[in-house]
């Protein structure tokens, strides 16, 4: 009997972690951060000593999701077996089918990302179909030369992140529980160039009116300036997005 629809050759699972880089500093200063993303060096040779597909090439962690397991699975399994990241919060942002993406055949790809912070990041280590593995400024991901359609992913995958950062409260993530105003908005203007952020009497004015922050009473610190800084942290409050005009309710 002939198919009347085509089978894909492969289903495979990518994962996409962004964490901010803090550069240091001088004393009393606010922090200078970077988004970065963790790449894999893919190995030139695979387990079974035969060339493997776009060896040598920068990409991001994934592979093939296994006969009992679903792509998010996969991708937990992948990220620790080629970095050794294990205990990954990850979400799903997109699929991608193209014929042609890959040489090997019709492969999809399940696209998934996570936000974690640096310190979690320290023990990573190249295993597997990896040769190397490292983090990479954001701006200078683009310049390498990278396997499949990873430059693709990867540009989706910063614009939900730009989002997820500006309009939910996944900087918590990145930051201490603790935090000047100073730290927060260092954090966000990784991934943006409002104004409204950038400017830091007008961010030291909103922080104050936002109800899923709150001030730490009686805590301040001099991390980012010798003048003694209010310190501030997230509290409980359940963000209905946008961020900044939307609504709040108590969990």
């Amino acid at each position: 009997m002939t198919k009347k629809y085509r089978t894909p050759d492969g289903y495979t699972a990518d994962i996409a972690v962004f964490t901010i880089v803090t550069e240091e500093s001088k004393p009393f200063t606010p922090p200078d951060m970077s988004l970065n993303l963790l790449l894999i060096e893919r190995a030139k040779w695979n387990t079974e000593g035969e060339l493997n597909t776009e060896g040598g090439k920068w990409a991001l962690p994934g592979g093939f999701v296994g006969v009992h397991e679903n792509a998010l699975q996969a991708a937990v399994r992948e990220l620790k077996e080629e970095t050794g990241i294990d205990c990954v919060h990850m979400k799903h942002f997109g699929i991608y089918d193209e014929p042609g993406r890959d040489n090997r055949g019709w492969i999809i790809s399940n696209a998934h990302y996570a936000i974690i912070s640096e310190e979690d990041l320290r023990e990573m280590n190249a295993n597997d179909d990896a040769s190397a593995v490292k983090l990479v400024n954001i701006h200078d991901v683009l310049q390498l030369e990278l396997a499949f359609d990873h430059r693709q992913i990867i540009c989706d995958a910063l614009s939900v992140i730009k989002r997820e950062l500006l309009q939910t409260t996944a900087a918590k993530n990145l930051l201490q529980d603790e935090f000047t105003y100073s730290e927060l908005q260092a954090v966000l203007s990784t991934v943006t160039k409002d104004p409204a952020i950038l400017n830091e009497q007008a961010f030291a004015r909103k922080i104050k009116s936002l109800p899923f922050i709150e001030k730490v009473e009686g805590k301040t610190t001099q991390r980012t300036s010798k003048k003694a800084t209010q310190l501030y942290r997230f509290n409980e409050v359940e963000v209905v997005k946008p961020i900044y005009t939307g609504r709040y309710q108590e969990r």
